[in-house]
Formats: structure tokens, sequence, C-alpha cells
């Protein structure tokens, strides 16, 4: 693959994650929705960083780390929540943190960060676009 079809792959893996997340959304699955959406931010980014950079994609869930080696200049509101949103990958897959996470993914938070996630969704497509 050339650099444009990975960065196609990537790009088509996010948007398929984001429907999944959708889904999810609808169906009352407020975990599984904010772990697959972390899973679009980091494809997104992952994307990123092949258009800005030429190194190798980190393997890494770290959204800031990976928005940090796409070049973006993040500011602190941006950073705090690719932070918090970074934890969502995190808190779904191990045991002892995934019972509390489910507690505090009543549908109010799900759906404020789900908005979030689409919102820094589109940040991060719109950066993929320029130029």
């Amino acid at each position: 693959m050339d650099k444009a079809e990975k960065i196609t792959y990537w790009l088509e893996a996010a948007g398929l994650d984001f429907k999944s997340m959708q889904v999810f959304l609808a169906n009352g699955e407020n975990h599984w929705a904010l772990f697959v959406g972390q899973l679009v931010l980091e494809k997104t980014l992952k994307a990123l960083i092949l258009k800005n950079t030429e190194l190798q994609i980190p393997r890494t869930h770290n959204l800031v780390q990976l928005a940090e080696t796409a070049g973006l200049k993040l500011n602190e509101v941006k950073s705090d929540l690719l932070d918090l949103i970074t934890t969502y990958n995190i808190s779904t897959r191990y045991p002892d943190e995934r019972f509390e996470f489910y507690k505090k993914c009543t549908p109010e938070f799900t759906e404020e960060q789900s908005a979030i996630i689409e919102e820094l969704y589109l940040w991060l497509r719109a950066q993929i676009e320029q130029k």
C-alpha cells in the first residue's frame, strides 16, 4: 500500500467505527459506544500521522501522544479531552476498571461524551482534508 491508500484505510476504518458507535448509542450500549468512540479518534489520528509525517504509526492507544506525533498543537481543553477519552479504551478492557466505568456510563454522560467525540472526529477530519 502506498501512503494515500494507508490514509484511506485508516479513515474508512474510523468511519465504520463511527457508525458502530452510533448503533451502540441507539441500543443503550453506553460503555461500548465510548470504547468504539475512542477507536474512531485513534484511527483518525493515525491517518493524520501518515498525512503529516514519514513516521511509522505508533502502537499506542494514547490519543494525546498520537496527536503530538501527528504534529497537532493542542490547547489544554483538547489535550484534556483526548486524555480522558483515551481512558475509555482501557476502562472497557480490564475487569478491575470495567465495572466502575459501566456505572459511570449513564445515558447523560454517554450522550455528552459521544458528542465531544463526534466534534473531535470532525475537527480531525478537517485537519486531514486541509492542504
